[in-house]
């Protein structure tokens, strides 16, 4: 197997997968069936600056870097040998946000992520003019804040794009954008596969009295979906991934991609009537729809497959958090009695206690806002316990508490969708960091939606993998994409589906009503944390 494996990255048939996630940009190599080679990764955090949620751009290119290190090295740990060329791959990142560039290609203001909630206005307004459900974190709200705020630099503006589009842009000199990502930066129209152009010349109506010298249609990314060519790597951009100097330039790209269409693809919940959640720093559940929802609901965003079919998309931009921190705080007492443990470790012995916690938490209460939280009107976040004098305070109750109310936000929209759209899900895949003690996350999200959990064992690898699956799909033709999934990536897998207790259904429900009366709490909480 070695020996194969060895020929085939000699020989520059493996196909490279990079994902900038919130929390650790991964590096993953497969083959053209899509197994797992070697693994890379790089630990990172944004930055709170001057009221922003951002991650500088040097930050962005020495982790990618390491990342890309790390990858060669496991490969000559494993293999014995140098990674030099690739016969494609592909970039993902974080969804939405803002990064703003002249036409000279200098960044004009700091790249605004996800994360941030200082759009309400411009959210609500193109809210009501488009018809559709703008969040505060897509790129058209953050563009249309910054007008109505008169900053100078939307004057300069030639090119907006998100995250995975700039670094495919530096790697390929292509001004490019997977329409699953475009998705949140502006309406598409699965129909023409692009963005929606009558919303365009509405959104371009709306700014025409605002003197600038721009349309929105010049400013944004070139639409693809899976399978085009999106380029390929340039020289400078051989060198930014490997300073090293080993990469060849060369290779095929595929559109970049956000987390959410990587999600799909890691999962194979391309398909209709198919859906997944991911877990991480945010979490985020998608369905890919029979049918257009009835009406625009705020707690629902519409995105797409990486083929382009619409996705309804209930969206939290909080959830592991705030668990993190506990978490560490226990791995400092235990450090304090000079006890040895690893993360996993650690981690793994805490979800199991979850096992044993009452099924409604014991009465507990948690909010897990670091953030603000569109889907419950939180404009500031102030991550919040609540232990109850008649609660049944333990260890047990309190790691699992912490577990539901990372699923809470995400949990209100997902009603929604099922409760007043009355979508049916028959299963849901589930993946990212918080699925790596899968039986111990997999119950808890079982109880939260009442429907069956798959995790798949690729599960925390998520978009890395998902993106090198997209990579490796451009060598893929004639198969469509699903055909590609189905016949090649996932013929063989098995789900390790997990259905949902009805004790823990019920246990579930009682928190979340707890969680929706308590909210009030949270607001004032979060109002005198940020007083200033």
């Amino acid at each position: 197997m070695h020996t194969n494996v060895k020929k085939l990255i000699e020989s520059g048939q493996a196909c490279l997968g990079i994902e900038l996630g919130s929390t650790r940009i991964k590096s993953v190599l497969i083959d053209t069936s899509g197994n797992i080679l070697a693994k890379g990764g790089f630990e990172w955090e944004n930055h709170f600056v001057d009221g922003i949620w951002t991650y500088p751009l040097d930050e962005v290119w020495a982790g990618i870097a390491q990342s890309y290190r790390d990858l060669c090295q496991d490969v000559q740990a494993k293999y014995a040998v140098k990674l030099n060329r690739l016969a494609a791959m592909g970039v993902s990142a974080m969804m939405h946000g803002y990064l703003p560039f002249d036409a000279q290609d200098n960044q004009l203001a700091e790249f605004r992520t996800w994360r941030n909630n200082t759009t309400a206005t411009a959210a609500d307004q193109l809210t009501e003019l488009l018809q559709y459900n703008i969040p505060q974190r897509w790129s058209v709200a953050h563009l249309y804040q910054a007008v109505l705020n008169q900053e100078p630099h939307t004057k300069e503006v030639a090119y907006i794009t998100t995250l995975a589009g700039y670094v495919h842009w530096q790697l390929t000199g292509q001004k490019v954008l997977g329409i699953g990502d475009a998705s949140g930066m502006f309406p598409i129209d699965s129909t023409t596969k692009d963005y929606d152009a009558a919303m365009v010349e509405t959104f371009d109506r709306l700014i025409a009295d605002k003197n600038l010298n721009w349309k929105l249609s010049g400013l944004l990314p070139k639409v693809l979906v899976a399978g085009e060519n999106a380029g390929v790597l340039t020289e400078k951009g051989a060198k930014l991934l490997d300073p090293s100097g080993n990469l060849q330039a060369g290779c095929v790209l595929c559109p970049p991609e956000g987390d959410a269409g990587t999600g799909m693809m890691a999962t194979n919940s391309i398909k209709v009537k198919t859906g997944n959640v991911s877990a991480g720093t945010s979490a985020f559940a998608m369905v890919v729809l029979e049918k257009p929802l009835s009406k625009v609901y705020r707690d629902l965003d519409m995105v797409t497959t990486p083929a382009g079919d619409p996705v309804a998309m209930a969206h939290s931009q909080n959830c592991s958090s705030d668990l993190n921190a506990w978490f560490q705080l226990f791995g400092e007492v235990l450090r304090s009695f000079d006890v040895s443990f690893t993360q996993d470790q650690l981690y793994g012995k805490l979800f199991d206690k979850a096992l044993d916690a009452a099924p409604d938490a014991g009465g507990l209460l948690s909010y897990c806002f670091y953030s603000g939280e569109h889907g419950v009107d939180l404009t500031t976040g102030c991550p919040l316990f609540l232990h109850p004098a008649n609660a049944e305070f333990s260890l047990a109750n309190f790691v699992l508490v912490q577990l539901y109310t990372s699923f809470g936000a995400m949990k209100l929209g997902m009603d929604t969708l099922t409760q007043k759209e009355h979508v049916k899900i028959e299963k849901i895949f589930a993946h990212g960091g918080l699925f790596k003690s899968k039986a111990v996350a997999q119950h808890v999200l079982a109880a939260a939606l009442n429907v069956p959990v798959a995790v798949l064992e690729t599960a925390s690898e998520g978009g890395a993998w998902g993106i090198a699956l997209l990579a490796a799909y451009t060598r893929q033709a004639p198969l469509s994409l699903t055909e590609y999934l189905d016949l090649v990536v996932f013929a063989d897998s098995a789900d390790n589906v997990v259905e949902p207790e009805p004790a823990r259904v019920k246990g579930y429900a009682s928190f979340i009503r707890r969680y929706q009366d308590g909210l009030s709490i949270e607001r004032e909480a979060a109002d005198f944390a940020n007083k200033k």
